[in-house]
């Protein structure tokens, strides 16, 4: 694997776990001493952490981990909102078996996750989520998606340490995917959209007032 995807892939995971905390600073010279690695690929791998939302470049500064706002917030879950609402409704109204096999796969793996540690629920709710994108058959919307995919998963970790009960999770997910088997689009979009805003809000609310 070359030494820049491999610095990408470590960085991006320590940022969405919550390793390396949002706020942090990160110096080209730390993290290249730290990974072993050239400053030159540091420094690429935080461009397109940059380019992915997880990091930004402050000027005379230098990169700080983004920290979720308001506004952030906001954004996200109206625009992840409405993509997966479309992205639900394709994937009730066109989904063939083997795609909706994969998103019973994947609802299936996150209810194994119940009792598991927090970023192992994450993943598992991410990957639902992508599950019925990906089923969607829809190009431009999944291009869509993938341009803020990490800020998602980033999203998904900060609104799912709110909840105290795992099972609760199971239970918001649960009916989103038996109105997409029921082949119900029009509720399983709804549904879908309803999620986002609910947790959407919920995160909002536990940020510091602006």
């Amino acid at each position: 694997m070359p030494a820049d995807v491999r610095a990408l892939g470590a960085l991006r995971s320590q940022i969405v776990d919550g390793s390396i905390p949002p706020g942090s600073r990160l110096t080209e010279v730390q993290l290249s001493e730290g990974m072993g690695l050239s400053r030159a690929t540091v420094r690429t791998a935080l461009h397109q952490l940059g380019k992915e939302g997880l990091v930004s470049l402050v000027p005379y500064t230098g990169w700080t981990v983004v920290e979720l706002t308001h506004q952030d917030v906001w954004e996200l879950y109206t625009l992840r909102g409405a993509i997966e609402r479309l992205a639900a409704q394709f994937a009730a109204t066109s989904a063939d078996m083997e795609s909706m096999l994969r998103i019973e796969g994947a609802f299936e793996r996150l209810k194994d996750t119940v009792g598991e540690d927090s970023e192992k629920i994450a993943e598992a709710d991410f990957g639902f989520h992508k599950s019925i994108v990906d089923a969607s058959s829809h190009s431009r919307l999944k291009q869509q998606y993938k341009l803020i995919e990490q800020q998602i998963r980033v999203f998904i970790r900060s609104s799912n340490l709110l909840i105290e009960d795992p099972a609760e999770i199971i239970a918001q997910h649960e009916p989103i995917w038996n109105a997409i088997r029921q082949r119900n689009a029009d509720f399983a979009g709804t549904l879908a959209e309803q999620h986002n805003i609910t947790e959407g809000q919920k995160l909002t609310g536990s940020l510091p007032s602006a």
